[in-house]
């Protein structure tokens, strides 16, 4: 990239973005290096997908890293976004109990591990926060034909972090990201029961601001910061990021023939 660093020097930009990728660590070890280089302060704001695109549509930030691709696709097509790229992807994972009242261990058929879970009425912790996450698991529920109710569907209100800490302390299921539950699995004792399903594939894009929209908009420095995400070097430390020896994300960018983790 030949965009002078001294040109930057002072500047911030504000991304948007989800509290699945602030929590696994990743944002620590891949904006560090565009700061250094670009002389940029990169102020992150880690909500929901759906709180992360209002805040695009509003033009309180310059980018927003998320993962709807609904979603995302129809704020570029309503005039809120331009230039979006795929940035990486890894994919949700049914975590639950050991002791997995609902014996949905080993079912790579999600839909059906959730409706166990509902005839079961065991306890199944939601987001319920209109993240990515959340708009998966109302997507999943929707393709199993339930609509999930009663005492056994809590919703926490919360990121994935937290909610995890939830349905640990519950005993519950809950959907989530692989990259969160790698970087919490030292803090509960959840384990992976369901994965594998191609409806769980999770792919992260990066758009800018439309500056057409909202000319305050840092579009020069958010079309750095996806050119940095999208580059050799940006795919790379994606790539090589992992927790306990485990990878987090894939990167897509350089990869176009990225699919969805299949269980051994």
């Amino acid at each position: 990239m030949a965009i002078c660093s001294t040109a930057y020097t002072q500047e911030r930009i504000k991304l948007a973005t989800t509290t699945s990728t602030d929590n696994s660590g990743l944002l620590e070890a891949l904006l560090p290096p565009f700061e250094k280089r670009f002389g940029v302060q990169v102020d992150v704001i880690a909500v929901g997908t759906g709180k992360a695109l209002k805040l695009g549509e509003n033009g309180d930030v310059d980018a927003v890293l998320v993962h709807a691709r609904e979603a995302e696709d129809r704020f570029v097509a309503d005039g809120f976004g331009v230039n979006r790229r795929d940035v990486m992807y890894n994919d949700f994972v049914l975590a639950g109990p050991r002791t997995d009242p609902a014996g949905i261990s080993g079912l790579p058929d999600v839909v059906a591990a959730l409706i166990a879970i509902s005839a079961k009425g065991a306890p199944f912790l939601s987001r319920g926060d209109d993240s990515g996450t959340h708009k998966k698991e109302k997507a999943l529920w929707k393709a199993a034909g339930i609509t999930p109710d009663g005492s056994w569907y809590l919703e926490s209100g919360q990121g994935m972090g937290p909610t995890l800490l939830i349905a640990d302390e519950k005993r519950g299921y809950t959907l989530t990201d692989r990259g969160t539950f790698l970087a919490y699995r030292g803090r509960v004792e959840l384990v992976v029961l369901s994965e594998g399903d191609r409806r769980l594939f999770n792919p992260y894009g990066i758009i800018a601001v439309d500056p057409a929209r909202h000319p305050h908009a840092r579009y020069v420095l958010a079309m750095a910061l996806i050119g940095w995400m999208t580059s050799q070097e940006g795919q790379r430390i994606i790539a090589d990021f992992r927790v306990g020896n485990e990878t987090l994300f894939h990167p897509m960018a350089i990869n176009r023939t990225a699919k969805p983790r299949r269980k051994p």
